[in-house]
């Protein structure tokens, strides 16, 4: 192969790849979510062995503690690939983290609460980004267009009219007819 081929798709294509798939969605708050399911749903049946004494962390809850994990991991998955839900699927979390205390040994030891309770609250806050504009498109840096403009403030809307007091509302309150004639 020459240094010129593109036969192969190397390390940093799919690194780029990955970071825009992870840019495009609430990816931190699915994996604190996902991470937080996992010692809710395991520490209820997990035992620890210390020579011949078996210590068991089974309790009554243990069936109840297994589906607020496996919803939490099912949530984080959620926050991926359905972005759309994703304040849902946020206020979903932060109210199976706070059952999870009662039910699941301490929400996992606070450890499961903590990182559901932040993978929630991520979620809701997250918000897509504005779309890229046509020059960033085509591979042209805005600060040699010119374009000083904030991308986050609305664009201006031409005047409706000479009279200051007409405003969106009162512009279309004759019913359609024109004022003017």
């Amino acid at each position: 192969m020459s240094a010129e081929s593109t036969g192969s798709r190397g390390f940093t294509y799919w690194r780029l790849r990955f970071r825009a798939w992870r840019r495009s969605r609430p990816f931190w708050a699915g994996l604190f979510t996902m991470f937080g399911g996992v010692p809710i749903a395991y520490l209820p049946y997990a035992d620890v062995r210390l020579g011949n004494l078996t210590i068991a962390m089974a309790t009554t809850a243990g069936a109840g503690s297994l589906i607020i994990g496996v919803l939490l991991v099912t949530l984080g998955m959620t926050m991926w690939f359905h972005t759309v839900v994703r304040v849902f699927a946020g206020v979903a979390a932060i109210v199976l983290a706070l059952v999870s205390l009662p039910v699941s040994n301490i929400g996992g030891f606070l450890v499961g609460f903590l990182f559901a309770l932040l993978g929630g609250a991520l979620s809701i806050s997250w918000m897509p980004g504005p779309p890229p504009s046509k020059a960033a498109k085509h591979g042209v840096n805005t600060a040699q267009v010119g374009d000083d403009a904030d991308p986050y403030m609305e664009e201006p809307r031409p005047d409706e009219g000479s009279d200051p007091n007409v405003t969106e509302t009162t512009a279309h309150a004759d019913g359609g007819r024109n004022s003017a004639g």
